[in-house]
């Protein structure tokens, strides 16, 4: 793998290319009854554990939004001012959950620790991720709730952050609120790039920044690498600990954290995921469509690339799953990895 330039582009970051999508290149490709029936495209970065470049495809300056990829970097600014989480809560605190009932009986012990309620959360109410649980919820009749939205750990957590600092809760969304500035900090320093001035809304409705898909895979490796006893290192020993708090019974996250000792990863929304190795060798891409069956095949392939085995996690049947294509309800096809991604 050749080392190439590893500084933020500003040009890239602030000035989007108009035609950034003709720059896409092959990410995954979907097979059906023996023929190539569609492709997945965008673009993906692997960097090297003092952050430099190590391999590119794509075109990595395209501002990408974090989307649940900077929950890591959320709870770092949250732990920087003075959130008490550690373990199982602090995992729960960076998760996308999938409304587990061991994911919603932790949330609502959190807010009962900080003397809040379901109803103080921003995030808007929905139904489990998880299909049993979802089902379990919608057999029993019961409504969608805010604390089984995927995000609501995140959201305990900041208006704990709330409190505890004499902050304001009814506008700890807003981007300008001083919470989310400390989010900010935290990604610029976590990846060493200036964020894009454009500040998106995620789909919990909490502020999100957007790097060059280099600075996201930067950061990550800078979460696993930190000092033992540091913020950073603590959000990424939570998470390794605690893998089912941070997905779930079916996350391709906590499947891979499982799977693989050290490893830390993490999805985000449209298509992106980031992760590092515990030497500090990380990853980064988007997936241009947003498509979620394309992410696992990328990662398995991406890992291998990098020489960990990742055979017993793709022969699993949760694994297994995730790359078949169905017809008729049984095994027609499967989504792989582009034959040329690493060539």
């Amino acid at each position: 793998m050749t080392s190439v330039d590893t500084r933020c582009s500003q040009t890239g970051l602030e000035h989007a290319s108009a035609g950034a999508a003709e720059s896409d290149v092959e990410l995954a490709r979907v097979y059906r009854s023996g023929l190539h029936e569609g492709s997945h495209y965008g673009a993906m970065v692997i960097t090297d554990r003092d952050g430099s470049v190590l391999w590119q495809r794509g075109n990595i300056q395209r501002p990408v939004f974090y989307r649940s990829c900077a929950k890591p970097f959320q709870g770092v600014a949250m732990l920087d001012r003075g959130l008490p989480l550690s373990g199982p809560q602090l995992a729960l605190a960076v998760a996308s959950h999938s409304g587990e009932v061991a994911h919603v009986a932790g949330i609502l012990s959190m807010l009962a620790d900080a003397g809040m309620t379901e109803d103080d959360l921003g995030c808007p109410a929905d139904l489990p991720a998880d299909r049993a649980a979802r089902e379990e919820v919608i057999r029993a009749g019961g409504p969608p709730r805010r604390v089984y939205m995927n995000c609501s750990g995140k959201h305990s957590a900041m208006l704990q952050t709330c409190r505890i600092n004499g902050w304001s809760t009814a506008d700890y969304l807003d981007p300008n609120h001083a919470l989310q500035q400390a989010v900010r900090a935290a990604v610029e320093t976590a990846t060493g790039c200036t964020v894009h001035p454009a500040v998106g809304i995620d789909g919990c409705g909490a502020p999100v920044f957007a790097t060059g898909l280099a600075g996201l895979a930067r950061g990550f490796g800078s979460l696993v690498t930190a000092e033992p006893g540091t913020p950073a290192r603590a959000v990424a020993d939570a998470m390794r600990r605690h893998p089912y708090l941070v997905g779930g019974t079916t996350s391709g996250d906590t499947l891979l954290m499982t799977g693989i000792d050290g490893l830390l990863v993490k999805l985000g929304a449209d298509g992106v995921q980031a992760f590092a190795l515990p030497d500090g060798r990380a990853a980064a891409f988007k997936i241009s469509d947003g498509a979620d069956r394309a992410r696992l095949p990328i990662v398995l392939a991406t890992l291998n690339f990098l020489g960990i085995s990742t055979e017993a996690i793709a022969s699993s049947a949760a694994a297994v799953a995730a790359r078949t294509v169905l017809g008729g309800g049984r095994p027609v096809g499967s989504v792989v990895a582009a034959p040329d991604l690493f060539h």
